[in-house]
């Protein structure tokens, strides 16, 4: 945990006069800074890759299936949402391109309305 402290002293000139008739300006702030490092599995070439199949339906399946697609291959199906509800299905693929992307992890979608989510490790070609 880091601290850092924060102080309001931008213009020496202004915050003099200012700060007469304001004394919370010269207070210190401490902000927290956490950092959290999450260990990566990385299988070994003799244990085998796993693929998982997940169904998006809400906010918390994609935090699931980016979870998973840190360790394994993802393929996340998106076809009944789309079906249901067009605009909170593209809030939630947003949604998951933006955890992907904060997590390296590669996506690519197809056709079928289908979505791959694979970790740092694997490679997709795209031709």
């Amino acid at each position: 945990m880091k601290c850092i402290k924060d102080l309001n002293t931008t213009n020496e000139i202004n915050s003099m006069a200012i700060s007469d008739f304001f004394p919370f300006r010269k207070e210190e702030k401490e902000v927290e800074i956490n950092e959290v490092e999450e260990e990566i599995r990385i299988p070994e070439e003799k244990e085998k890759l796993r693929i998982k199949i997940e169904k998006i339906s809400k906010a918390e399946d994609v935090d699931k299936a980016v979870r998973l697609a840190r360790q394994m291959i993802v393929i996340v199906k998106t076809q009944d949402l789309q079906k249901k509800d067009f605009g909170y299905a593209q809030t939630l693929i947003m949604k998951l391109k933006r955890n992907c992307k904060q997590n390296n992890i590669d996506i690519v979608g197809t056709s079928d309305g289908y979505l791959i989510l694979a970790p740092s490790f694997v490679e997709i070609i795209r031709e």
